[in-house]
């Protein structure tokens, strides 16, 4: 593809606290923009009182943001439509989308995950399931914390397409004075990075719960980038990718913020609640990496690449190792120079 058209109309199919944020920095970009919500209630209260209050509570939308529970009216004349359902729901809401996709629209991945039974990234379900090239999918990665993107906090991303004149189609669609995206062809490590970054964040969180600080954090930052990294490449991403914002950026922020949810998640879990209680806590928010934990690793191990870190999550979240006795087999595994 060549000269891409330039984004004017944009649905934004799925009204999580992601997705109203994400739409609203397109409004402010001044796209025409409609955001479907599964629930007519929560579209009707955007379309009323320009407010999201079960998502982001606070927040005035803009008035140019429209709202539907129809996901006809949603993607009639989009240029591009932006998938922001959780990873594992993916594939069923798109098959159910796919007949009234408009042709040679943009499909745009908000997702972080790999899926569980195919170990697919969000991009190869989109294809997969949509029927479309490559060339047609674009995915948003970065230190995006919704809640701070919607308070117009400064912030950067990145927009990876294979075809680099679609990623700068949708740059400057979502470009504003507090939202700078930037774009990348690789693909593969901006999916890597932020499905691998959500399953060390839920490791971050299980430490602070343990009660231990930063210097145990840093540790599981550091090298959660690094086996993350080692996943990325082993399935043909470019290294530099987990350098940057996609990589470490989104990384950081994930791990740091009380924001996050897997943050919190773990945190939880570290303090002694069980998986129920702590998912009780979430109020319907997904922690994407409860489930990815484990898609990751048999990922990993598909393609002969070592993720302790990731493993011992998945052992945590679904085989019942306490988050303690996490710490203590990560700290007695077999050692080994820091760069092989």
């Amino acid at each position: 593809m060549t000269g891409a058209t330039p984004v004017g109309r944009v649905a934004v199919l799925g009204a999580g606290s992601w997705g109203t944020a994400f739409a609203k920095v397109l409004a402010d970009a001044g796209r025409d923009v409609v955001l479907w919500a599964r629930r007519a209630a929560v579209a009707d209260e955007i379309q009323e009182r320009r407010e999201n209050s079960g998502y982001l509570p606070g927040i005035r939308l803009p008035d140019a943001l429209r709202a539907t529970s129809d996901p006809l009216a949603a993607v009639r004349g989009a240029d591009a439509v932006v998938l922001a359902v959780p990873s594992q729901t993916l594939r069923a809401n798109l098959a159910a989308w796919r007949d009234v996709l408009p042709p040679d629209v943009t499909l745009v991945s908000l997702a972080k995950g790999v899926e569980l039974g195919t170990l697919a990234r969000m991009s190869e379900v989109v294809r997969e399931v949509a029927g479309v090239e490559e060339d047609r999918v674009a995915v948003v990665s970065g230190p995006n914390l919704a809640r701070e993107i919607a308070e117009e906090q400064p912030t950067a991303t990145v927009i990876a397409c294979v075809d680099h004149e679609r990623a700068v189609a949708l740059q400057h669609a979502c470009s504003t004075g507090y939202f700078r995206p930037y774009t990348n062809t690789d693909v593969v490590g901006c999916e890597v990075g932020g499905a691998g970054k959500n399953v060390i964040a839920l490791a971050c969180g299980l430490a602070s719960g343990l009660g231990y600080g930063d210097n145990t954090m840093a540790t599981l930052i550091t090298r959660g980038l690094a086996e993350t990294s080692r996943l990325g490449v082993a399935l043909g991403a470019d290294p530099q990718t987990f350098a940057g914002l996609a990589g470490l950026g989104d990384l950081v922020a994930t791990c740091a913020s009380p924001l996050s949810r897997n943050r919190t998640f773990g945190e939880r879990l570290g303090r002694g609640e069980t998986m129920e209680q702590a998912q009780a806590h979430a109020h319907g928010q997904v922690a994407e990496g409860v489930k990815s934990c484990s898609s990751i690793r048999q990922l990993a191990a598909r393609h002969g690449v070592e993720m302790p870190i990731a493993d011992a999550v998945h052992r945590v979240c679904h085989e019942g190792l306490s988050p303690r006795a996490m710490a203590a087999d990560l700290l007695g595994r077999q050692r080994k120079a820091e760069f092989a």
